[in-house]
């Protein structure tokens, strides 16, 4: 059984790791699913049948720099079908196995050998609340393990739901079939979010102050303004349809 609906959906799978490779493929075949796997990035976005995948799973350490202490790990998961997106509960379980694998079968097993080590998460997302939790906890567990912030003291929870739920619901007007982009840059030294949606964006300016005793009982505006009193720096741009939220540690990396 493939899912709820009987549908079974094409996933593309990029590891140069032979047995994490195998390992993940096996999870979602597991799960009723066309998997196909490579190894080397460059031939397996160079297929012909690319755009016929739903979701391309890539998790390689870019070979194109030479030294460990610039090395830079990226993740990304991406609905690909431009065609026809499947629907959220077709790829919700999916999203959600590949997050857990990598969790428990991949980043606990790393071991963060030198602090300039970078590290790059890209989804490319549904719009969908039910999402959320799963995406939310794993970016906090990346940046808990990197050390970077304090999760409980740092609100930072508070800050992506806030710019996740905005995207979806004011940018985006919960349509599925528009997709919520969430990218993680992190390192020694901050951590560098950015939420994208496909709405028709908005001036961040004209949004009514919720510190004005006037608009004591809106909610408008609420949210930007938590996520400006937690996070270091706060940017909308692309007619505010892009959020790049940067949240530092309270004491600076040595």
């Amino acid at each position: 059984m493939a899912d709820q609906h009987g549908k079974q959906c094409r996933i593309l799978i990029i590891e140069n790791n032979d047995e994490i490779r195998t390992a993940l493929a096996a999870e979602l075949k597991n799960l009723g699913h066309m998997v196909f796997a490579a190894s080397d990035r460059g031939e397996a976005l160079a297929r012909e049948d690319l755009d016929q995948f739903d979701l391309i799973i890539s998790d390689l350490l870019d070979q194109e720099v030479s030294t460990q202490a610039n090395a830079v790990r990226s993740f990304k998961v991406g609905v690909t079908s431009s065609q026809m997106r499947r629907t959220v509960a077709e790829l919700h379980d999916i999203i959600e196995k590949t997050l857990w694998f990598k969790l428990q079968r991949i980043d606990v097993a790393e071991k963060i050998t030198h602090v300039r080590v970078r590290e790059k998460i890209d989804l490319e997302l549904p719009s969908d609340l039910s999402l959320m939790n799963v995406v939310l906890e794993y970016l906090l567990d990346r940046v808990a393990r990197l050390g970077l912030i304090k999760i409980e003291q740092s609100n930072l929870f508070v800050a992506l739901e806030e710019a996740f739920v905005n995207a979806v619901k004011h940018g985006n007007r919960n349509d599925p079939t528009k997709l919520l982009r969430v990218t993680a840059e992190l390192s020694a030294h901050e951590a560098t979010f950015t939420v994208e949606d496909e709405g028709d964006g908005f001036d961040v300016s004209e949004i009514p102050d919720p510190r004005d005793p006037g608009n004591l009982f809106k909610s408008n505006g609420r949210g930007v303004l938590l996520i400006y009193n937690i996070m270091d720096e706060v940017e909308y741009s692309q007619g505010g349809t892009r959020l790049k939220m940067v949240k530092r540690p309270e004491t600076p990396a040595s």
